[in-house]
């Protein structure tokens, strides 16, 4: 007999609905609750690589994740009179290999709340204030909602995950920083792109890259910038604002009007580029998937494709163990561990190549990018700069999962 069936996520952009997928697949039932009032709409374009895939294609969900994909075509440097300098086609520009795709984060979570949504319970615009461990469950207490028990709480609620905070410590004892920032937002489509995206490396340690995907009328602009040591409120947009716009004043290109479209826009993020380093997933009957236990930051590449293989492990553990969550998160983090490294590893070569340390860098950095297509061995110097990458996809084997007994 499976016990501990009740389980709460906190979180439901990629990682909770994905595991709630999952855990329903199994014969339990999750719960997920979220701060924001509805399916949070819109974000950044994000890779699934690798076995990622897999498991995608095991939820029934790749046709789907398919028809929804950016269908980016190529990307091209540009100088500051934006004249293209380098191309390079989108597979290769974002290391992608055979069914490899890239989607909008909020497509990407539409999708999987779309084919859970029936038979999970969501309650939105409530988050989780306390949590009270016991011999029998958790006691949970929401900021809104009435206080409710359940078997087992999981945090799928991101880098700054409040699940964490509340089992595990304070974010501050887990956070490893990069010295760097970033902002993404939806500005109006003024380059006419189709598909396509543009990189301009403004200055040293700064970059700007402004995209549009397919069906999409607007576009995406994303500022990277070194930031040795920033310190911002992550709830005061405002002010991220501003500190953007500091940062990039005075800089030429068509950086002005990005700017301020970056102030017109309500769907602006920014935060530091960092990852999330934990000693053990699980502490007691609560345990983390996703950003909020393994965040690797977004230079890597690989945060949805972590969530998503994070969340298929985890359930098909609690199935195999029947329930038993000692030994079903013991099996999780002995199973990830792994993978979680090899992909985090792959951060920061990846930051020095988004973020030119200087423009002698940025320079070399595009010419070499820019005479690819004359090199001798072209094939086989683009295997090796994708090698990390698809090493770092594909290090973990996915189990075959029995379905837990109802």
């Amino acid at each position: 007999m499976t016990k501990n069936r009740e389980i709460l996520i906190s979180g439901a952009s990629v990682a909770g609905p994905a595991l709630a997928w999952w855990l329903r697949h199994h014969g339990f039932r999750p719960t997920i609750v979220e701060r924001a009032p509805s399916p949070r709409e819109g974000g950044y374009k994000v890779d699934i690589r690798g076995v990622a895939v897999d498991v995608v294609r095991r939820m029934g969900l790749l046709d789907q994740v398919h028809a929804a994909s950016t269908g980016m075509r190529g990307a091209a440097f540009v100088n500051k009179r934006g004249k293209e300098i380098a191309i390079l086609d989108a597979d290769t520009f974002g290391f992608r290999h055979g069914d490899d795709t890239e989607i909008l984060r909020g497509d990407l979570a539409k999708v999987l709340y779309e084919s859970t949504r029936d038979d999970c319970e969501y309650v939105f615009g409530d988050w989780i204030t306390g949590l009270d461990q016991r011999d029998d469950g958790v006691l949970v207490t929401f900021a809104h909602g009435e206080p409710r028990r359940f078997d087992l709480v999981v945090g799928a609620d991101g880098l700054h995950s409040g699940v964490r905070a509340l089992a595990f410590g304070p974010e501050e004892d887990f956070l490893r920083r990069f010295d760097a920032c970033i902002s993404i937002s939806t500005v109006p489509n003024t380059f006419e792109l189709d598909r396509w995206e543009l990189l301009h490396s403004a200055a040293a340690g700064k970059m700007v890259n402004v995209y549009s995907t397919a069906r999409a009328d607007d576009a995406k602009a994303a500022f990277w910038f070194s930031a040795p040591s920033t310190a911002y409120d992550h709830r005061d947009v405002e002010s991220q604002k501003d500190l953007v716009a500091a940062q990039f004043t005075d800089l030429g290109w068509e950086i002005p009007e990005l700017l301020d479209a970056m102030r017109q826009a309500d769907d602006f993020y920014f935060d530091q580029v960092c990852q999330i380093h934990v000693d053990r997933l699980s502490a007691g009957r609560v345990t983390l998937v996703g950003d909020a236990g393994y965040c690797p930051s977004p230079a890597s590449g690989q945060g949805t494709s972590l969530a998503l293989v994070g969340a298929y492990v985890l359930a098909g553990e609690l199935a195999a163990a029947s329930g038993d969550f000692s030994a079903a998160f013991s099996r999780y983090e002995a199973e990830m561990r792994p993978y979680i490294e090899k992909n985090q590893a792959l951060a920061k070569t990846a930051l020095s190549g988004i973020i030119p340390r200087s423009r002698a860098f940025a320079w070399i950095n595009t010419r070499m990018i820019k005479l690819m297509p004359y090199l001798p061995g072209r094939n086989r110097v683009l295997e090796q700069m994708a090698r990390p990458v698809r090493e770092a996809a594909n290090a973990l084997v996915l189990k075959d999962y029995a379905t837990a007994v109802h």
